[in-house]
């Protein structure tokens, strides 16, 4: 059959496009839904059939192919493909006695992970997966099978050196762009942190979002490799180096299904760092009422699970619990975020105060991890390090060496349409609903649009009178800007109340 290129994006799933009066479809008795394999100049892929009935999508002697799995298969439009029937995945046994209850061995997740990472598992059969492990939570063995199977489905780089640091946060606290502030103070110390970072899926921005706003994020893996090597570190997307490829695969059903469990975030989160060649790593996790983990006792559960998996994988692990009670940083989207971040590295007074000094702690942590300092020297060496302006000076090279965009963090290219949200009564801002204010951030636009988002102009503890500003939203869009506004009107996800009103939480720092 004749190739033809379908362009949609069917968000990492692999789907083959046949006409219903095509003449393989009719013989071979495919129905929607079932598994075709693909094949053309020594390759082939998996996909799941979607039956059309307008040749104008495909014809009757073509086969479609969605954009993920045409870029896959690597040939040219209208080249002669072979199509048949699939076999069924090989560990399709080992995802059903999941699906049953039944604990697994190792080989069976690297079986089922590898099925996973080639693409012959459809999305019916992932989220199978996804539930069935959700449902009956992992035990810690488990998550270390997963884990292992994920870093063994992709490349493991290897950066031929002692000591690589690295530094991630378990997610759910808007803003909290510290990464972009940890890498360059830890390599201008001269600790190698070679940061790869994911795009925003449900948030308004990742680091790789930011940063792109900033530099080039789309880095080759030989590029990425000589900037770390000429700077001590890097903050790129990791998407072109198939670091644990299965996880992001996982990811794609996971995140409409709002599932996150403990065992699925702890393979995610360290298969992704072993692979990166991660030796030592500080864990963020936050702590809040409306942040991933909301309590003290659920928090320690889950950093128990972290450090079993990371010592079985030799991973060197330091777990950090901090205030997840309000977003970090003034600024929510990309835009917005990158300017946070190079007030602080500039050591701008009007820059937030929080993301400076969770930054600072959690990089003094990260120094600690250098045979040569001292315990509890780390805090120190940071605030110097980003005092004295070498971590500006170490960011500035790495952004060069990445493709310099331009940016005025005084002038931000902030959406054109903006609105205010004003306390509707006098008090004390006694509550910040991190998910509320996520929501209105990405309705307005962010991340897709770099320069929206919501930038906070009040913070947990601050005295308000009634009609205060106590943030502004801004959008590139007239529809974003009024589904932003809708959503505010519904929930302004501030609380004004009295300092006792406040969430007490008892952290780290």
């Amino acid at each position: 059959m004749a190739l033809r290129r379908v362009a949609i994006d069917t968000w990492r799933e692999n789907v083959a496009y046949l006409h219903r009066d095509c003449a393989v479809y009719r013989a071979e008795g495919f129905q929607a839904l079932s598994k075709v394999d693909v094949r053309a100049n020594g390759r082939h892929v998996l996909a799941t059939v979607n039956v059309v009935d307008d040749p104008c999508i495909v014809g009757c002697n073509e086969l479609g192919l969605s954009e993920d799995a045409f870029a896959q298969l690597g040939v040219p439009n209208g080249y002669m493909v072979a199509v048949s029937q699939a076999e069924p995945p090989e560990s399709m046994g080992a995802l059903f006695r999941k699906i049953s209850g039944e604990r697994l061995a190792r080989a069976d997740f690297h079986a089922i992970v590898r099925d996973i990472a080639e693409r012959h598992y459809s999305k019916i059969e992932l989220t199978a997966f996804v539930v069935a492990c959700h449902r009956d939570e992992l035990d810690r063995e488990e998550v270390f099978f997963l884990s292992d199977a994920m870093v063994a489905s992709g490349q493991r780089l290897d950066w031929h050196e002692p000591l690589v640091v690295d530094k991630h946060c378990i997610g759910g606290i808007p803003g909290n762009r510290t990464s972009m502030l940890i890498v360059p103070i830890v390599a201008a110390h001269g600790m190698l942190c070679p940061k790869t970072s994911s795009r925003a899926i449900t948030s308004p921005a990742g680091t790789a979002d930011t940063m792109e706003v900033l530099a080039n994020v789309q880095l080759p893996l030989e590029e990425l490799q000589r900037i770390v090597r000429d700077h001590r570190g890097c903050l790129a997307w990791g998407g072109t180096a198939q670091l644990s490829p299965a996880d992001d695969v996982l990811i794609s059903v996971e995140r409409p299904l709002a599932i996150d469990s403990p065992g699925q975030m702890v393979a995610s989160i360290l298969s992704k760092k072993i692979a990166a060649g991660s030796t030592h790593l500080v864990l963020d996790i936050p702590i809040g009422p409306t942040a991933k983990v909301r309590s003290m006792p659920e928090a320690q559960r889950l950093r128990r699970l972290f450090e079993y998996v990371a010592h079985r994988l030799g991973l060197s692990l330091d777990v950090v619990i901090t205030d997840g009670r309000q977003p970090i940083g003034n600024g929510i989207g990309p835009v917005l975020e990158a300017r946070d971040v190079m007030r602080v590295l500039e050591n701008d007074p009007s820059a937030p105060n929080d993301l400076r000094q969770k930054s600072l702690r959690l990089a003094g942590r990260l120094i600690e991890c250098d045979p040569d300092v001292r315990g509890g020297d780390g805090y120190a060496i940071a605030r110097d390090i980003l005092d004295s302006g070498r971590a500006l000076a170490r960011m500035r090279a790495i952004i060069a060496a990445q493709g310099a965009k331009e940016f005025d963090h005084n002038h931000p290219p902030l959406g054109a349409l903006s609105f205010d949200v004003c306390a509707s009564a006098a008090g004390v801002v006694a509550g910040i609903d991190n998910l509320q204010i996520a929501r209105i951030a990405r309705l307005a636009g962010a991340p897709k649009v770099q320069g929206a988002g919501v930038d906070l102009l009040c913070k947990l503890g601050d005295a308000v009178a009634q009609g205060d500003v106590l943030y502004r939203v801004h959008a590139g869009y007239g529809a974003d800007l009024e589904f932003a506004r809708q959503a505010s009107a519904r929930a302004s996800a501030y609380r004004i109340g009295t300092a006792d009103d406040m969430p007490r939480v008892f952290v780290e720092f």
